[in-house]
């Protein structure tokens, strides 16, 4: 069985929520359950949770842990019109945000108004509840920021948020950067509430280093998903500071060394020598990453000599209209020909 629930607007880099039908139509007819290592907006979790199979679910950063929780794990939870109440009762407060990030990210109205937010969702009777509230949160913050991504100096965010300078150099006034918040909460939460569905499976999250997890976890296929090394792909730097409000704490960057080129081959080993839980792995990838398909397929030989990989075309955009260059998308499906045998 299909649902048909629809995936909402989540405004994630490097998501593959257009690339995700044709992913999952290669799933083995046989297989039951599919692990998301690297889940970041979940649109691939989502897509199999629709088809009926049991997904788990797996990002290091928080936020994303939230929004798979919402979309993912839980199966008919919603946020109603007395969990608004509770959201957006009281008066705004000075907390973590106003003293770290005002006139870095937001005006100090603003971050008054997500410290205020950031209290209330504690009173929310679920942690179902609670991973929606951040879900939406996450969204709003990100609607606000100019290129949807925190790693723009103050002086260009305040630039590119002044309407009319947007509308005299890209021909658009780019309103949305200057609605409230809540505004923002309350235009999106009818379709977050419509995307979640009960699949008739138990799914599972986590927010866990993929190598602290490997051996906890099994299903019939993994999909990897790891940043691309040689392309936008610092997910701590576009994101972490939803996690820092979250834990309303400064926090270290976490050492995703998938971006690092030195290191890259070595981990890229490293976790292929390690899927033995798995029947199928598969493995998206972007022809301008590195390492190469050829240096890829190297890696993997080590481990299956049943290897295919499929090419699609694909425009990857970060942001508006321009692209940022021509690319491929890579599907690697790897049969684990020890699988059996265990």
């Amino acid at each position: 069985m299909i649902f048909d629930n629809k995936y909402p607007k989540v405004n994630y880099i490097g998501n593959k929520e257009k690339l995700a039908n044709w992913i999952c139509d290669y799933f083995p007819k046989d297989i039951e359950s599919v692990f998301d290592a690297f889940s970041g907006g979940s649109s691939i979790s989502y897509e199999a949770k629709k088809r009926g199979l049991k997904v788990v679910s797996n990002d290091i950063l928080k936020i994303n842990y939230y929004l798979a929780k919402s979309l993912i794990e839980n199966n008919q939870e919603i946020l109603d019109e007395d969990d608004l109440n509770i959201l957006f009762s009281g008066n705004t407060i000075k907390g973590f945000m106003y003293k770290n990030y005002s006139e870095v990210f937001f005006f100090p109205q603003e971050c008054k108004e997500l410290d205020l937010y950031r209290k209330n969702i504690e009173n929310l009777s679920s942690e179902y509840k609670k991973a929606i509230a951040f879900t939406l949160i996450r969204r709003a913050m990100v609607r606000k920021m100019p290129y949807s991504r925190f790693n723009l100096n103050w002086e260009k965010i305040k630039q590119l948020r002044d309407e009319e300078y947007s509308y005299a150099k890209y021909k658009r006034k780019r309103a949305y950067h200057n609605e409230s918040f809540q505004s923002h909460i309350l235009k999106n939460l009818q379709d977050y509430n419509k995307a979640i569905f009960d699949n008739q499976q138990i799914n599972e999250v986590y927010n866990e280093d993929i190598f602290d997890l490997l051996n906890k976890v099994s299903a019939d296929v993994i999909y990897l998903d790891p940043p691309y090394t040689g392309t936008m792909n610092n997910y701590f730097g576009f994101y972490g500071l939803v996690d820092e409000y979250i834990e309303s704490k400064k926090l270290k960057p976490f050492e995703n060394n998938f971006i690092d080129k030195k290191s890259s081959l070595e981990l890229f080993d490293k976790l292929f020598a390690n899927l033995q839980n798995f029947k199928y792995w598969f493995l998206s990838y972007n022809n301008n990453s590195y390492p190469s398909k050829e240096e890829l397929i190297n890696i993997i030989s080590r481990y299956s000599d049943d290897i295919q990989v499929i090419e699609k075309p694909y425009d990857y955009r970060v942001t508006g209209k321009e692209k940022k260059r021509e690319n491929s998308e890579y599907l690697f499906i790897i049969k684990n020909n020890k699988f059996e045998e265990k």
